[in-house]
């Protein structure tokens, strides 16, 4: 049985993304008999236990703490303070696990203040096999500056990495355009492929269109993006004004732009074209797609981007732009003419032709069908998290070892 000690700045049950999820959906399809999963993290909410078993993972958490922590608390002092010192606390606490457990490997989510920590670990402990998952989500532009002047020594959370699993091309070329030269593996993120394909007694989606006042003859435009700049949710409602009125825009998700994204609804006189219905949970997620006609996010940045792949689950064609990870499953019929399209491909912070492309699945059937359907199989075959936690045994851990 190998012992691997996974370095991560949130997970459950709160402040959980795309990164947490992959990983309990993967460690919780690795038998215990083959390996043990340890994890350090912070704790945000003093309701939260130090430590506890949360599926497959024995969670130690971390840092300050606030009585019922919400999102928003986690940018304000003491609590912000946390991220800045995991580095350092999150080291110092895995030195004092490895003197018990004796570690077989570290494994990092993002090159992050985790992928900090477990670097100054690794360094500590060179012996230990050092694993390093890339999700990021940011421009790397944005990540890059961010560092500043410990720019060399972030480089180092790759270079010391034994093994490196981005989730998409995109990341992998991160990976190696900042240095990095040993195994790497692609290894996706997956959805729930059950939940989302499910389908429903017809008069559950009923509901969800009359909470959402859906009339006869509404287009429904939905998106599940947390609200922040890099999701682009601006850029669809801008395009409410070249769209016609019986074109809706349905924001689930919130996030620091929030205020300004509803200031900007009343400026561009779209009030009553747009709904923001705030977080909605994993359980009802599909029916909120199910009762939608389009997907979209026009991302300005993206790792991979689970919604889209969500939204394929669910049958619903999906409009994003090539950035990122997203080329990686989308193939849009005018990019790349020799793939079975998936779905359609808008031009980056251009309302004109993200109306352009939402307005072709308006009227172009035999193309949303089309799209609809091979992204659904595709979805189906390379994206359910039985396939991945598979992958990940198969071409990460197995190679880790055997390196």
């Amino acid at each position: 049985m190998k012992k691997i000690l996974i370095f991560s700045l949130a997970y459950y049950p709160k402040y959980v993304g795309g990164a947490e999820v992959a990983i309990k959906e993967i460690t919780d399809r690795i038998h215990e008999s083959e390996m043990q999963f340890d994890m350090i993290t912070l704790r945000f909410d003093s309701s939260l236990p130090k430590e506890e078993r949360v599926g497959n993972v024995s969670v130690y958490r971390i840092g300050f703490t606030k009585q019922d922590a919400v999102i928003g608390d986690l940018m304000k002092f003491p609590i912000v303070l946390n991220k800045y010192l995991f580095p350092f606390m999150g080291a110092w606490k895995a030195f004092m696990l490895h003197r018990e457990e004796k570690y077989d490997a570290i494994w990092a989510m993002m090159a992050n203040y985790a992928g900090f920590a477990a670097l100054f670990f690794k360094l500590a402990h060179p012996n230990v096999k050092y694993l390093l998952t890339l999700q990021e989500g940011d421009p790397i532009e944005y990540i890059l500056k961010r560092v500043g002047v410990l720019r060399p020594l972030f480089v180092r959370i790759f270079t010391k990495a034994d093994f490196i699993q981005p989730i998409s091309n995109f990341l992998a070329n991160w990976a190696r355009t900042t240095g990095y030269t040993g195994p790497l593996a692609i290894v996706p993120n997956a959805v729930d492929t059950k939940h989302f394909a499910q389908e429903y007694p017809p008069h559950e989606i009923a509901l969800i269109r009359e909470k959402l006042e859906k009339k006869e003859g509404d287009v429904f435009v939905i998106t599940t993006s947390r609200l922040v700049t890099k999701n682009a949710v601006d850029i669809v409602i801008r395009s409410l004004a070249y769209l016609p009125k019986h074109v809706h825009f349905i924001v689930l998700g919130i996030g620091p732009d929030e205020a300004m994204l509803k200031q900007l609804v009343v400026k561009e006189g779209v009030s009553d074209r747009v709904k923001f219905v705030g977080q909605v949970g994993h359980a009802d997620m599909p029916k909120y797609l199910k009762a939608s006609d389009i997907f979209i996010r026009p991302s300005r940045s993206e790792g991979m981007g689970n919604s889209f792949v969500e939204a394929m689950a669910c049958r619903i064609p999906v409009v994003a732009t090539a950035v990122g990870g997203i080329p990686d499953f989308l193939f849009d019929p005018v990019a790349n003419p020799d793939r079975e399209p998936t779905g359609l491909f808008a031009l980056v912070a251009d309302p004109k032709d993200t109306t352009r492309a939402i307005m072709q699945f308006i009227e172009d059937d035999a193309l949303r069908v089309r799209c609809v359907e091979n992204a659904y199989r595709m979805v189906i075959e390379r994206y359910d998290w039985n396939i991945i936690a598979g992958d990940m045994h198969t071409k990460v851990f197995d190679k880790l070892w055997a390196k």
